[in-house]
């Protein structure tokens, strides 16, 4: 698993040649109301164990959660499950909207 920097998965997502990852946001329901980064796949991090099987073993995963910790975790445990390509967004969804989209709301 390696971090990825908002500015990086930013890069990343606006390379029309370059396949995009799967954004997986595992925080709460009310989290994910609240602000998302656009095209995200929401599976509450408690869900993950149930649904891995949802995301596949060929897409490149990039794990998010509000500040990088719970999606680590998510990450991690991925990765145990034979997923390969994985990364963990450092910073979350708080620093996508500090330094890639400050219209996105926060809390």
């Amino acid at each position: 698993m390696q971090q990825i920097t908002a500015p990086e998965l930013k890069a990343w997502l606006d390379q029309p040649e370059r396949k995009p990852p799967l954004l997986l946001d595992v925080r709460e329901a009310w989290e994910f109301n609240v602000c998302h980064i656009a095209g995200s796949m929401h599976i509450p991090m408690h869900a993950v164990p149930a649904r891995r099987e949802d995301l596949g073993r060929d897409h490149e995963i990039v794990a998010i959660c509000h500040h990088g910790g719970r999606s680590f975790q998510v990450a991690m445990f991925l990765e145990r499950m034979g997923h390969a390509t994985l990364y963990n967004l450092e910073g979350g969804v708080d620093a996508w909207a500090r330094q890639v989209d400050p219209a996105m709301a926060t809390y």
